[in-house]
C-alpha cells in the first residue's frame, strides 16, 4: 500500500481518486473543501488541507490548468519530503511542465507529466489511457499505483512529452468533431437524412471517434451532457498550437481549429460541453442536426 496524495476532485479527479482507493491510503484535496470531504465520506479517503499532505509518497495534480498546479506547488512543496513523486495528470503546458520539474527537482522531488484520455466512463472503469513524460524507471516504480487509474500507460519520452502528447490528441479531437460537424450541416441542407449518412460515414474512410460515439450519443440526441467543458478543450487547442509554434512546424489545420473553438467557447461559453460547439455550426447554417 502506498499513501497518495490526489489533489484535484473535478469530474475526472473524483471517480480517479476512488479507484486509487480500493488499494492505496489516499489522502484528497479539493479547492472547495466540502467536495474533499463528501469523497472522504463516500470513498474511504482522508480529506485535508495542503499542509496535510505531507506523509503522502506520491502527490497526483488532476486540476484544470498548468496554473493551477503551479499554485498549489508553491504552498505545497515545502511541505513535501526529499523523494516524493509528482504525478501530474493535468492536461497542461508542455514547456511549463519542464520548468516545474527543474524546480521541483531541486526538493529532492521527481515529477511526471502524464494526462490521461478516456472521459469520465475511462475514468470510473480505471480504463483510462496515460501518456507519461519522465524517467522511465520511475514510471515503472509507480506501476502499482498508475495502474489503478489506467488500462494503457505510455512512456511517450522526457518531461512535457506527455503534455505535447495530450495537447495534440485533442486538437485532433477537435478537428475530427468540428469537420463532422460541418459535414453533417452540408448533407442536411442538401436533403439527406444525417441519421443514414452517420451509418455510412461509420462504415467508411471518415469515421472517428466523433462520428462514431461523440455526435449520436450527444448531438443527435439534443443533450450535450457536460462532461467536458468546451472552454477547456479551446485551452487545449492552444496549448496544441503553442506547440506548433515551438517546434517551427507548419500546421494550418490545427491553427484554423484552435481560432474556431475559441469563437465558439467565446459565443457558447466555456462550460458547456465540447460538443456544444457544432451548435455554433448549427446557427451559421441556420439548420439543426437531429
Amino acid at each position: 500500500m502506498t499513501t497518495v496524495g490526489f489533489i484535484g476532485l473535478g469530474a475526472m479527479g473524483r471517480p480517479m481518486a476512488a479507484n486509487l482507493a480500493a488499494e492505496h491510503e489516499v489522502y484528497v484535496h479539493n479547492r472547495t473543501a466540502s467536495v474533499a470531504t463528501e469523497h472522504a465520506a463516500a470513498h474511504g479517503t482522508t480529506a485535508v488541507d495542503l499542509a496535510g499532505l505531507a506523509p503522502v509518497e506520491v502527490v497526483i495534480t488532476c486540476l484544470p490548468t498548468t496554473a493551477e498546479v503551479l499554485e498549489v506547488a508553491d504552498e505545497l512543496v515545502d511541505h513535501l519530503a526529499d523523494g516524493t513523486r509528482w504525478v501530474d495528470c493535468t492536461s497542461g503546458d508542455p514547456a511549463a511542465s519542464v520548468a516545474l520539474a527543474d524546480r521541483l527537482a531541486e526538493d529532492g522531488i521527481t515529477y511526471l507529466d502524464a494526462p490521461v484520455s478516456g472521459g469520465t466512463d475511462g475514468a470510473r472503469q480505471g480504463t483510462l489511457t496515460m501518456m507519461v513524460g519522465g524517467p522511465a524507471e520511475v514510471i515503472e516504480e509507480l506501476d502499482h499505483v498508475l495502474d489503478r487509474l489506467a488500462e494503457r500507460i505510455v512512456h511517450v519520452g522526457d518531461v512535457g512529452a506527455g503534455h505535447a502528447v495530450k495537447a495534440v490528441n485533442n486538437t485532433l479531437l477537435a478537428a475530427n468533431l468540428w469537420a463532422v460537424g460541418e459535414g453533417l450541416v452540408t448533407l442536411a441542407r442538401s436533403g439527406v437524412d444525417v441519421g443514414r449518412a452517420l451509418q455510412v460515414v461509420n462504415h467508411s474512410s471518415g469515421r472517428s471517434f466523433a462520428s462514431e460515439v461523440l455526435v449520436p450519443q450527444r448531438v443527435l440526441t439534443r443533450e450535450f451532457p457536460a462532461t467536458f467543458g468546451l472552454g477547456l478543450l479551446a485551452k487545449d487547442t492552444r496549448l496544441g498550437r503553442d506547440l506548433v509554434s515551438a517546434s517551427g512546424a507548419r500546421a494550418p489545420v490545427l491553427r484554423l481549429v484552435t481560432e474556431l473553438f475559441q469563437v465558439a467557447a467565446d459565443e457558447l461559453g466555456d462550460d458547456v460541453d465540447h460538443t456544444a460547439a457544432l451548435r455554433l455550426i448549427e446557427r451559421w447554417a441556420d439548420t439543426e442536426l437531429s
